[in-house]
């Protein structure tokens, strides 16, 4: 049998990177491992600084483990002022976001996350989201797109790249971002405190503000951990009437506060519990979207468009040392509270007016009525909960001990049950005072086909009410062989079974004959892994690696046939999809991890190939404006992903890394399940071509006893396409880039910095999402200069 085209491929670049990693090697001339290059005469504080990861669920040097990871430190995050994940996205390679889920979005809570191209706006999602233990992945369900924790007394932020179902299931297909808090630290007190002043060209003021004190209460044995934050964002759009005339400046104004709460107690030399509290709101004034044929930044609405987005999790932790093994319990509940309005007056109240026949054409309604009615303003209102209870078991070996033996292990279960509510209301505002003065009824038949007495109670054309019930349980396990101790095997597997089942009901005029029924899938699924590690010596890791990955299928809302029938005939169906089935794929990666000169100089870099199968994607209704999921045909995407730092000077740091990412269609299934433009060939939406990143920091000593830095950055995201339908306003999304600068100075306990976000003030609309039915602009907001003071005590 002749291997895999990709196979083949990523053994001739093992070879080629073989045969100069002993050249490598032997100018090292320390042994040791890659951070000790101390032996060698250089200073700690002139090497790269490793941030440990828990990718494998423990501590580990990211150097030695079979997978492309980054991890970005908490006080990198800051000095480079990384405030959200879209900024995350521009800095961690072949990682992206689309601002608008489905026919909603462009505001905080809205977006989706891809990695490696495995981008998809329907079903369940294809990253996993965790803040430390607990699972915060939903699937994209009513414009509701990924939670996304602030970063905020965070320790570090895992972006573990391809699929990870092994050990973190169903929907990690991608890749997983896992938020790592910091733990409270038993020995040592200690308060620290930052303040954030920013301004915005063309907008509004910012500021930001956080407390977080550790207080050892029995040191060595007790610790408590509490912060709180609060944070201004501030907005640049503007909302004018019809003339132009300003109504509301700055509307994309958003406020958010944090608060967490962390006990440590070691009760016993061998016993840690950690329970854990987090809470966070995010109130969005409006939307980040303005459109894109007004002057900069005006956008023109009858209906604002706010949001709130509430989330709390708690967390209990044990962590037992059994002497031989390590057996861990993590009890999870975690909460989202998403409540939003979109204006709904360009299909609410145009769908509507759509209904009647005007009297030129035969029918009752005089044409002035028609235009009435659609110009009526109405809104969408939308209110989205999410709970979750999960409990995970694992027990895992020792780290390998050559004395002991040539295996390590890990294994657990994983169970989940996941509920989602989700209420609709769509008022359209003055419908039936507007019929009363033209002298008709909206509960008159003839006039409005249909129409019966209570169609608009209250002025509300549409009620829906949605519940989704997941369950998930799984078993897991990896093990490892050492051959030598320089070379092992990994052979991982999940086994899941998952059920899901959606209760909706809906009514009033705009659903037609409504519905009031249910719908269930089960899925069961077997995810293995396979990867081969070769430490070629101390500094230098090769590896492979098979992996699968999974999503499980789901339940499809109502599509009313009264409605949507024409979309449903072009798509040769007579009613829409009760459900849609799961997706997978295989993903197939090389990469090496390399240390020089003493640690002075690190290199990452890996070669992907992924066959995606039975794509889970949304079929958008032009006309009705509903959309179903469906499973739209297959996928390749192949890649490369680089990540370089070096210290060639004392205290001078420099960095690169980027990706970039093939991710095209295999066939036609898609064009003949109703998606517009899915045809062999046509890229995947949402994935760019390529990102980049490159930072340079410079620290140094003034005055004797003060430290001072300067600092640079800059990032390049290239084209994609935001739809598979080339008739789309997203379908060509063009490249941009934006940079930062940053210099400060600190002494004794106190630290000051100024700044400047998209310093060239790119003005790039990078994407044009349909909201609402309203094709809008989107761009990384304007420059923001500002400055920051920290202190610890």
């Amino acid at each position: 049998m002749r291997p895999h085209p990709a196979l083949r491929c990523t053994l001739a670049a093992l070879c080629a990177h073989l045969a100069v990693l002993p050249q490598g090697a032997a100018a090292q001339a320390t042994g040791g491992d890659g951070n000790a290059g101390q032996a060698a005469g250089v200073k700690a504080a002139d090497q790269i600084s490793v941030v440990t990861v828990t990718a494998q669920k423990r501590k580990e040097d990211p150097n030695k483990v079979a997978m492309s990871i980054s991890a970005i430190g908490g006080e990198q995050l800051q000095a480079q002022h990384v405030v959200d994940i879209t900024d995350l996205t521009r800095i961690v390679p072949s990682m992206s976001f689309t601002a608008a889920t489905g026919n909603g979005g462009a505001g905080p809570g809205t977006s989706n996350i891809e990695i490696r191209g495995l981008s998809s706006a329907a079903g369940a999602a294809t990253v996993g989201i965790y803040l430390g233990d607990v699972s915060l992945t939903v699937g994209n369900v009513y414009t509701m797109g990924a939670v996304e924790p602030k970063f905020f007394d965070i320790e570090r932020v895992e972006v573990l790249r391809g699929p990870q179902a092994t050990l973190y299931g169903a929907s990690s297909m991608g890749g997983t971002v896992k938020f790592v808090p910091n733990e409270p630290d038993l020995k040592e007190r200690g308060v620290d405190t930052y303040a954030e002043t920013s301004s915005l060209k063309g907008g509004s003021a910012g500021y930001a503000a956080h407390a977080v004190a550790n207080l050892p209460l029995d040191p060595g044995r007790l610790a408590l951990r509490i912060g709180v934050q609060a944070q201004r964002s501030g907005g640049f759009i503007d909302q004018v009437d019809g003339q132009g005339s300003v109504l509301a400046r700055d509307i994309n104004k958003i406020d958010d506060q944090e608060a967490r709460l962390a006990l440590k107690w070691k009760p016993l030399d061998t016993l840690v519990v950690t329970p854990s509290v987090y809470y966070q709101k995010v109130d969005a004034k409006d939307i980040s979207a303005f459109d894109p044929v007004r002057p900069v930044y005006q956008v023109q609405k009858q209906v604002r468009e706010p949001s709130r987005d509430t989330l709390l999790t708690s967390n209990l932790l044990v962590g037992w040392d059994l002497g031989g093994a390590d057996l861990t319990s993590s009890t999870s509940y975690f909460q989202r509270k998403f409540d939003r309005t979109q204006n709904g007056s360009a299909y609410n109240s145009y769908s509507l007016s759509t209904f009647l026949t005007s009297t030129a054409d035969g029918g009752k309604a005089p044409p002035a009525l028609i235009d009435a009615i659609a110009g009526l303003p109405s809104a969408v209102y939308l209110n989205n909960r999410v709970r979750q209870v999960s409990q995970e078991l694992r027990i895992a070996s020792r780290p390998y001990d050559t004395a002991t033996s040539p295996w390590t292990w890990l294994g657990g279960v994983y169970l989940s049950n996941q509920h989602t509510d989700i209420t609709e209301n769509d008022p359209i505002f003055g419908v039936n005072d507007t019929f009363a003065a033209f002298g008709f009824s909206s509960a008159d038949p003839d006039l409005l086909p249909g129409a019966s007495p209570g169609a608009f109670p209250g002025d509300n054309a549409y009620y829906g009410s949605f519940h989704y019930h997941e369950k998930q349980g799984s078993v897991f396990g990896e093990a490892n062989y050492y051959f030598t101790p320089a070379l092992h095997a990994t052979v991982g597997a999940r086994y899941l079974k998952g059920n899901s089942r959606l209760d909706q009901k809906n009514g009033l005029y705009l659903a037609g004959a409504g519905s009031n029924g249910g719908s269930s899938t089960s899925s069961r699924a077997f995810m293995p892994k396979y990867a081969l590690t070769w430490e070629v010596d101390p500094a230098h890791t090769v590896y492979a690696t098979v992996s699968k990955g999974f999503r499980l299928g789901g339940s499809n809302v109502f599509v009313p046939p009264t409605t949507c029938g024409p979309d449903l005939a072009a798509n040769g169906l007579d009613k829409g999809p009760a459900t849609y089935a799961p997706d997978s794929l295989w993903n197939y990666e090389i990469g090496s991890k390399s240390r020089f000169l003493n640690n002075r100089l690190s290199v990452n870099a890996d070669v992907f190939y992924i066959k995606w199968k039975n794509i889970q994607q949304g079929v958008y209704l032009p006309t009705c404006t509903y959309t179903y999921n469906a499973n739209a045909g297959d996928a390749t995407n192949r890649g490369v992903e680089f990540e370089i730092k070096a210290r060639p000077l004392s205290g001078l740091t420099l960095s690169a890394a980027g990706g970039w990412v093939d991710a095209t269609l295999s066939n036609d299934e898609g064009l003949r399940n109703g998606v517009a433009g899915a045809v062999r060939g046509a890229e995947v939406q949402g994935v760019p071509k390529y990102n980049a990143a490159v930072t340079a920091e410079y620290r140094f000593v003034v005055g004797g006893d003060k430290t001072a830095f300067i600092a640079g950055d800059m990032q390049w995201v290239g084209p994609s396409k935001g739809s598979l339908n080339p008739e789309q306003a997203d379908y060509d999304r063009p490249a941009y880039h934006t940079a930062g600068f940053s210099a400060g100075v600190g002494f004794d306990r106190y630290n000051f910095t100024v700044f400047v976000k998209n310093a060239f003030d790119d003005r790039t609309i990078v994407q044009h999402p349909q909201i609402a039915s309203i094709v809008q602009g989107y761009r990384v907001p304007p420059r923001s200069i500002g400055m920051s003071a920290a202190a610890r005590f």
